[in-house]
């Protein structure tokens, strides 16, 4: 039987091919190695380009920011300085501070934000819930007033058209009312009086309009309400325009809602070009505001509320 031959070289030369596999493993690693430790000292000591061109861009918008800043203080001491040189035209004008709405309502609700935070979530839903039935409650009752305000409507026909239901002037931003109906500060005498109209501030020949249908009922001229005109609408009410520079309707002549009667003016006693409006209803003189619901809704109803009380000066 042969026997095999074992060559006494074979088991060298594996392992030296194994060792020469280990060794390139690890010299793979060490230059992987070399490699990371080299990129991060680049990274640590020189930018990349990518890095280098967003530090520049990063610094770039800090400078315009800064500018931006800058632009913004100057603008903030602009208006801070004109709100004050309005304050003091006010006060010398009118003699009373001007009214800060924004403040006082912002001070409401930053109270209602707190206290609702310092509520639990139980408390909060029960609230809510509470909340949401009164709503409901109260928009039955809205609709109930609707239909029967409808119904009404419908019974009367063409004599809504005779209810002074709209602004006797333009005044779309709801600013030019600058004085409301109530006790208010004479221009001339300097003590509270009685003023039963509402003041528009309003340039001289400025359009004047018919706010229902009606019948001119007088045209006047006094020392105290300069040119006057006087609607009849034949319901029981009549609308008062004065302070007028130009009348457009003549005695006992028929206008319609939104027909120009006149031009506004400065006539009479008065402290500058304004239209004074009144309301009558059966001889006694009401607050106009709550006539112009053709024109407003709540929320301009409210607003204009707010302006004309912030006023305390009247014109007449």
């Amino acid at each position: 039987m042969a026997t095999k031959k074992i060559d006494p070289n074979t088991k060298p030369q594996r392992r030296s091919r194994k060792q020469q596999v280990v060794r390139l493993v690890v010299n793979c690693f060490i230059w992987l190695g070399a490699a990371i430790l080299y990129y991060l000292a680049f990274s640590i000591f020189f930018d990349t380009p990518m890095e280098h061109e967003l530090k520049h861009r990063a610094d770039r918008m800090k400078q315009e920011y800064e500018v931006l800043e800058g632009r913004y203080d100057t603008l903030m001491m602009v208006l801070n300085n004109l709100s004050e040189r309005d304050r003091a035209v006010f006060r010398s004008l009118f003699e009373s501070d001007p009214y800060n709405f924004e403040t006082d309502y912002t001070e409401e609700r930053n109270e209602a934000y707190e206290a609702i935070f310092n509520r639990s979530n139980r408390r909060l839903k029960r609230d809510l819930r509470e909340r949401t039935q009164q709503l409901e409650r109260e928009l039955e009752k809205l609709n109930e007033s609707y239909l029967n305000l409808h119904e009404a409507i419908s019974h009367q026909g063409t004599s809504c058209h005779r209810i002074p239901a709209i602004q006797p002037v333009i005044n779309p931003q709801l600013t030019l009312l600058t004085t409301s109906y109530g006790m208010r500060i004479h221009p001339f005498y300097k003590t509270l009086t009685s003023h039963q109209g509402v003041d528009y501030a309003i340039p001289e020949g400025s359009r004047v309009f018919a706010t229902a249908d009606g019948r001119v009922k007088e045209i006047k001229r006094s020392s105290t309400s300069g040119q006057t005109v006087i609607l009849d609408h034949g319901n029981g009410y009549e609308t008062s325009y004065s302070h007028l520079s130009h009348i457009a309707v003549r005695q006992n002549q028929q206008v319609r809602r939104g027909d120009i009667i006149a031009l506004s003016g400065d006539t009479g006693l008065s402290l500058a070009p304004h239209l004074h409006y009144e309301v009558r209803l059966n001889g006694m003189r009401v607050d106009p505001i709550h006539y112009f619901f053709m024109e407003l809704d709540p929320i301009e109803y409210e607003r204009l509320t707010r302006i004309a009380q912030s006023g305390m000066q009247a014109f007449d």
